[in-house]
């Protein structure tokens, strides 16, 4: 694939031999890319990006990620391998492309260096598809994250996808989905796959909209995404419930993690 070739030799460019390896995750390693799924890249550095590397990877990124040659938008993100090897949480990232942060990149503002609690998943991914672009198997490179550093990053990410719900309700409704069934399952689905799990444990009432975001996510690109005004007033109902399930899972995990007495 062209785009991938792109934002390898991009990386190998601006990084040299400090690159330790560049590696897929995401929908491309987990289930398959579908019309609207981002091409998801982690990109293992031996130190952090100086300020003239971060412009050119971000230079290079805005001319590669969702072109008008039907390129797909890139999720690019970098780490510093002794930031997260030895694995520890919160996790920290050294620079974070992203599309939806595309106006800000384009009014002036460079990715810095953050923590990113959303890496524990990143990271889990990748080691689950194994697909190194450049550099070793990512198990040469990285370490495993806890079972309860995967629930602690999904716990932490719920604001922002409440913030976002009503912008972009279908990504939105199946990450609530994937994050119940990662806390039950312990592992990291394809959205459709998450969905499929949730809706047979949904009642009637609830299964919708998760069919329909499901539908959306396989077939549909985002400009062809039309919630009718009966789904729309469901969508709220509908996220308060998993919620309500997602919360019952994380205080039985915060009950099972703390001391308590012998009885």
């Amino acid at each position: 694939m062209t785009q991938l070739r792109e934002i390898a030799n991009l990386t190998g460019d601006v990084l040299g031999g400090d690159l330790v390896g560049v590696y897929l995750h995401g929908s491309s390693v987990l289930g398959g890319l579908r019309p609207a799924s981002d091409v998801d890249v982690l990109v293992v550095s031996r130190r952090s990006t100086r300020e003239r590397e971060r412009r050119a990877l971000l230079d290079g990124l805005l001319g590669v990620s969702g072109s008008p040659n039907l390129d797909r938008p890139v999720e690019f993100t970098v780490v510093v391998q002794s930031e997260v090897q030895p694995w520890r949480y919160p996790p920290s990232c050294d620079f974070l492309y992203g599309e939806w942060l595309r106006p800000e990149y384009e009014a002036g503002k460079i990715p810095q260096p953050e923590t990113l609690t959303d890496l524990a998943l990143t990271i889990t991914t990748t080691l689950r598809g194994d697909c190194p672009l450049v550099g070793p198997p990512p198990s040469h490179v990285l370490d495993p994250v806890p079972h309860t550093d995967l629930v602690r990053a999904s716990s932490a990410s719920i604001p922002d996808l409440l913030h976002d719900l009503d912008g972009d309700t279908r990504n939105v409704v199946l990450t609530f989905a994937r994050i119940w069934t990662t806390l039950v399952t312990g592992r990291i689905r394809p959205k459709d796959v998450a969905a499929d799990w949730a809706l047979a444990r949904l009642p009637p009432e609830h299964r919708p909209v998760l069919e329909y975001a499901r539908q959306l996510y396989l077939d549909h690109h985002y400009s062809e995404e039309d919630w009718s005004e009966t789904l729309q007033g469901q969508v709220r109902p509908h996220v308060s419930h998993v919620l309500a399930e997602i919360d019952r899972l994380l205080t039985r995990n915060r009950w099972a993690e703390e001391p308590h007495p012998r009885l």
